[in-house]
C-alpha cells in the first residue's frame, strides 16, 4: 500500500549553490549522503558506474515529511536543460505550502531569486482558493509557494 510521497529528486549542476538556495527557502539536511559511487544507484537507477553528491533535505523534523533528494551527478555529469515552460509534460514544478505569502515573495525577490509571477489568487469554487507565485531555482527548476484559504 502506497502511503505518502517520500522524496522528489532534483538534479542540479552545482550542489553547493543549490544547497545554499534550498537552505534559504528553509530546507535543512536530514541526511548527507555525501559524494562517491553508489552501487545501489548503478542498479536501481540504471546508471552504470555512477558517482554523485547528494543530500536529503526537509522543511521539518517530521519523519514523514516529504524530502528533496538534491543530487549533482559527477559521473555521468548532470546534463540537459530544465523545462522551458510550465505546461511541459511531466513533473515540472514543486509546490510548497507557506504562510505570509507576500513576505516570502518580497524576501525571495530581494535575494535575487528569478520570479515567474507575482502573487496571484485562484479560486477553487465558492468555498476555497489560494494565493501563489512561481519562481525558479538556480538551475531553472520551477517552484511554487502557495497559501490556501477558505472563503
Amino acid at each position: 500500500m502506497i502511503k505518502s510521497v517520500f522524496h522528489v529528486n532534483i538534479n542540479v549542476t552545482d550542489f553547493d549553490r543549490s544547497l545554499e538556495f534550498y537552505r534559504m527557502l528553509g530546507f535543512r539536511i536530514v541526511l548527507n549522503i555525501g559524494e562517491g559511487p553508489n552501487p545501489g544507484n548503478d542498479k536501481g537507477l540504471n546508471i552504470p558506474n555512477s558517482v554523485g553528491r547528494a543530500a536529503l533535505l526537509a522543511l521539518s523534523d517530521d519523519p514523514r515529511a516529504t524530502r528533496i533528494d538534491l543530487i549533482e551527478w559527477k559521473q555521468p555529469t548532470t546534463e540537459g536543460k530544465p523545462y522551458p515552460h510550465l505546461y511541459h509534460t511531466g513533473i515540472n514544478r514543486i509546490a510548497l505550502f507557506t504562510k505570509n505569502l507576500d513576505e516570502e515573495y518580497a524576501r525571495l525577490k530581494a535575494a535575487g531569486v528569478q520570479m515567474v509571477s507575482e502573487p496571484v489568487e485562484m479560486s477553487a469554487g465558492r468555498k476555497a482558493g489560494a494565493r501563489f507565485f512561481c519562481f525558479k531555482d538556480p538551475d531553472g527548476t520551477y517552484l511554487e509557494l502557495i497559501e490556501p484559504f477558505n472563503k
